[in-house]
């Protein structure tokens, strides 16, 4: 049973008790992720396939499983999480992957098996991690666009940017935290504690939305939401992109900024080997450096929203992280490195605070499971493109040696000027469209 949601005062820090209850919950939700995802690559890597010339390609496997139900199983998710009951489909969710979760630890040869005398062989341990990072995957589709609805249902037009700002500071924390509770997990107490922590994890965030009540004049009927027919919605949620010039001005830079950062990710470790001169035992210091940057940039952005509109906070940190990537695909000392990532963090957590209002306030309530799900298929397409580019060209490009204007440029650096300037071809894009679109409003 539904209840209305009681007016709160605008100065309360969780806004409401839902917001409160949903932020909560994923924030413990999303550290147990973190530390589960690092703790499979490092388990795959260091463990099941040390020693292994296709230990790489075993590691990135996981990565791919992972994106592949966004692929295949995105913008059909998104109808359904229109039709269903929002909450529930959380708390289903939540459930299958907890218990997802769990069944890995005596798949993988942690816990004796019935039957099972010796641990499973390398190749059914990655499997049934594949397996599990596959499932979980597909909840996930069902999952994300569910909670970004009732987001929208629960926070006050006024109080979304402090809302996004509380959600990006605890997402920046997470990844500054999650990477260096990972080793010890699995070096010091094992993979089943990093496998029991996130399901945990799943079962937290069960009870917060189990305690969360939506407003009742956002909730529709279940004949209204199934009786126009699936291939309709379906077709529906591809169409507003054609229909809203805003939402396809949107998707077209996220997607072209995608192209750029997807390389930026993949080449990261060479770049620090190979341009900064490091040791790997500091390669943690980087995402350290941007995560830091985005919780100061969350900060902001709930500031600067006071001021200005989202989209030019969007189109303005585009810009601002196309340069500041450009300087620092430029330097070859760690610590001026350490230095233009921290800067980069400012605007991406300035970015990512003002994104999700201004979807908000782009996409209406009852077809924003469908385009928010034909929005994440299309980003994680664009991003699997830059990281094969990337390889490819890393590959091709392995012997470059050039000198422009005195400053001399390998491959690595040279990617990733290209990654600046894609996100200044993803702000200009955006700084145009974005005028026009909203002047058509």
């Amino acid at each position: 049973m539904t209840t209305k949601t009681p007016p709160v005062s605008k100065s309360s820090l969780f806004i409401n008790r839902n917001f409160g209850l949903l932020w909560f919950g994923q924030a413990i939700s999303n550290l147990g992720d973190m530390i589960y995802l690092v703790t499979l690559s490092l388990w795959i890597a260091t463990i099941i396939a040390e020693n292994q010339p296709w230990a790489p390609a075993a590691v990135s496997g996981v990565m791919f499983v992972a994106a592949l139900p966004t692929l295949l199983l995105g913008p059909v998710a998104g109808v359904f999480v229109d039709r269903w009951d929002k909450r529930l489909t959380m708390m289903r969710a939540d459930m299958i992957r907890a218990v997802l979760i769990f069944l890995l630890i005596p798949l993988t040869g942690l816990m004796p098996l019935p039957f099972v005398a010796e641990p499973l062989p390398a190749f059914w341990q990655i499997g049934a991690v594949y397996a599990v990072v596959l499932a979980a995957s597909i909840c996930s589709q069902f999952f994300s666009p569910a909670r970004f609805t009732i987001l929208s249902e629960i926070i006050p037009e006024s109080q979304r940017a402090h809302a996004s700002s509380m959600e990006q500071t605890s997402s920046s924390f997470v990844k500054i935290i999650g990477p260096f509770l990972a080793a010890p997990l699995l070096f010091v107490l094992g993979i089943q504690w990093a496998l029991v922590a996130n399901a945990l994890s799943f079962v937290v965030s069960f009870v917060a939305i189990l305690l969360v009540r939506i407003p009742v004049e956002n909730q529709k009927s279940h004949e209204e939401r199934v009786s126009v027919g699936f291939l309709r919605e379906f077709k529906e949620g591809m169409e507003f992109y054609r229909k809203s010039r805003l939402m396809f001005t949107l998707l077209v830079a996220v997607l072209i900024v995608t192209l750029g950062t997807g390389a930026f990710d993949a080449l990261l470790v060479f770049f620090f080997q190979k341009n900064l001169h490091a040791p790997t035992s500091l390669f943690g210091t980087l995402p350290m450096a941007i995560g830091a940057g985005s919780v100061l940039g969350a900060i902001l952005a709930g500031l600067l929203a006071k001021y200005l509109r989202f989209s030019v906070i969007m189109w303005l940190s585009l810009y601002i992280i196309g340069f500041l990537l450009i300087l620092f695909a430029l330097q070859n000392t760690l610590w001026l490195a350490l230095v233009l990532l921290f800067l980069v963090g400012l605007p991406l957590g300035t970015l990512n605070t003002a994104f999700g209002p201004l979807l908000m306030e782009t996409i209406p309530h009852e077809i924003m499971g469908r385009v928010m799900s034909v929005f994440s298929t299309s980003q994680t397409i664009s991003s699997l493109i830059s990281v094969s580019l990337a390889g490819l060209l890393g590959t091709l490009l392995v012997g470059l040696h050039i000198n422009v204007l005195g400053m001399a440029f390998g491959p690595y650096d040279t990617i990733y000027v290209g990654t600046g300037i894609f996100f200044i071809l993803g702000a200009f894009y955006a700084m145009v469209n974005l005028r026009q679109a909203q002047a058509q409003l």
